[in-house]
């Protein structure tokens, strides 16, 4: 970008690109699931302090014991992907999430 602009015209874009990728890095890391709630008929995925995802489960896939792709439909709205990587959770925790989600969602 220098080569082109000068390196006094490409400091403001520079700082732009910067503060964008800033902001998008607390938005991503605002949208990570801290807590699961599972209950018998749902499951709600907590933020910090908001509320994520909740409603039943519809769907699940599940990858050789590493990732669960859990499908939250909620009794109003669209539908919620929600991914838990194995090493996020502890194993027990893994395989009861999994079991559940294979069950409620007839797989």
């Amino acid at each position: 970008m220098s080569s082109w602009l000068g390196v006094l015209q490409a400091l403001p874009l520079a700082l732009a690109a910067f503060a964008l990728l800033a902001l998008c890095s607390v938005w991503q890391d605002r949208a990570q699931p801290v807590a699961l709630t599972v209950r018998r008929e749902s499951l709600t995925a907590w933020g910090p302090g908001i509320l994520l995802a909740q409603g039943r489960i519809a769907g699940c896939a599940h990858w050789s014991d590493r990732l669960l792709v859990l499908v939250l439909k909620p009794d109003e709205g669209g539908r919620h992907m929600l991914l838990v990587p194995a090493d996020t959770v502890p194993p027990a925790v893994f395989r009861e999430l999994a079991v559940r989600a294979r069950r409620r969602a007839g797989a």
